[in-house]
């Protein structure tokens, strides 16, 4: 395989590649709370009060109480009965399901969902079906395949990531059994969706009651690790019965230190969450008065597909002659095209912004380009 060129963060909104600082539209650090000064205190009064890492499984000797402080913050941020946290965001699935392996006939996977839910999915001990992306009609009939007295347990994105669209959670549970539940990867959504950024469950209004969401702290909270927003006997079976979270050392308290500031910095109807968004809008309304194709979803990204490669390229060429560093990427699980997926940022500037858009109009004819 070809190792991706190396790119170091120099600033809040740059990257340094090929030796040049350019401004920089990739990744989802959403709200710069990686490079953020309250984020890094945090994180360094943690280091200096609790030390780096505990270096045992919560299990046995590494439960420290800095962990549930930190999801009773995120239980109360998200409004959910508890949480889990667990060292990784792609580890929060797999945990899930080793808790929940033969309690479910059949789990349904969205065709273009993440890989770690379908990594996830194998661990249920039950037949696995795919329905088309983000489309309730197939959904509907993917359920009723799977007969009378099914239970279903169906896996989804909150917010997709290559285009910032989202799952449609009400539509899913009127399709499903009673019994029935929904696994919702909001890696992506957490932070950033809602008004209070709970993410795709508050975005598309849903009860918790026959929801697991799980999250992760490096995207939106700009940290690392993941959590699973759960009841509280849902919490306890995986401690218990899940060997990903039994056998493995949880996340460096630093970076726990830092998840709890980060959350107190997001939590409300916080001014960066709605300048993200018009981050989004301002991108987006001047696209499609140029006359590019582009969809009004919810997630902060833009997404652009070049029809030939010729097309990319003049495109990855202004985008550099600009001093901006081309967002060209291949995404797992995606269409086979390379698309440029701008990912917006509540701290990119106005000029950063004009920027990227005078890249594109100058290079890219809308009729060389989609969404998919």
């Amino acid at each position: 395989m070809a190792e991706p060129e190396s790119l170091r963060q120099v600033d809040r909104n740059h990257v340094r590649f090929r030796g040049r600082k350019l401004v920089c539209f990739s990744g989802c650090d959403y709200f710069r709370l990686a490079s953020d000064p309250r984020v890094h205190r945090a994180l360094i009064r943690s280091l200096h009060d609790q030390g780096l890492n505990v270096a045992a499984s919560r299990m046995t000797s590494g439960n420290h109480p800095q962990y549930r402080s930190l999801e009773r913050k995120l239980s109360d941020y998200f409004a959910s009965e508890d949480a889990l946290v667990v060292p990784g965001g792609y580890l929060t699935n797999l945990v899930v399901a080793q808790a929940v392996a033969g309690q479910f006939s059949h789990a349904l996977l969205d065709q273009r969902c993440h890989p770690a839910l379908a990594d996830a999915a194998r661990f249920l001990e039950c037949p696995i079906l795919r329905f088309k992306h983000r489309d309730p009609q197939d959904f509907a009939v993917t359920v009723n395949r799977c007969g009378p007295g099914a239970r279903i347990l169906a896996l989804t994105d909150g917010m997709f990531s290559h285009n910032g669209s989202t799952a449609p959670l009400r539509e899913y549970l009127k399709a499903l059994p009673r019994d029935g539940m929904l696994l919702v990867d909001d890696a992506h959504g957490a932070g950033v969706l809602g008004e209070k950024g709970r993410g795709t469950v508050e975005y598309t209004g849903v009860a918790r009651r026959r929801v697991l969401q799980t999250v992760t702290l490096s995207k939106a909270f700009g940290c690392y690790g993941g959590a699973i927003l759960c009841g509280a006997a849902a919490r306890e079976r995986m401690m218990r019965q899940s060997q990903a979270f039994i056998g493995s050392t949880p996340s460096p308290l630093p970076l726990v230190g830092g998840a709890i500031k980060a959350l107190s910095i997001l939590s409300g109807a916080c001014p960066a969450r709605r300048r993200l968004h018009a981050q989004a809008a301002w991108l987006r309304n001047h696209l499609r008065q140029a006359g590019f194709q582009v969809t009004d979803y919810p997630g902060p990204i833009v997404r652009l597909t070049p029809k030939s490669t010729e097309a990319g390229d003049r495109l990855e060429r202004a985008l550099l002659a600009r001093g901006i560093f081309p967002p060209r990427l291949k995404y797992l699980g995606g269409a086979a095209n390379v698309a440029f997926r701008f990912v917006l940022s509540s701290e990119h500037t106005k000029v950063q912004l004009r920027a990227a858009l005078s890249a594109i109009l100058a290079a890219a004819d809308p009729a060389q380009f989609g969404e998919e």
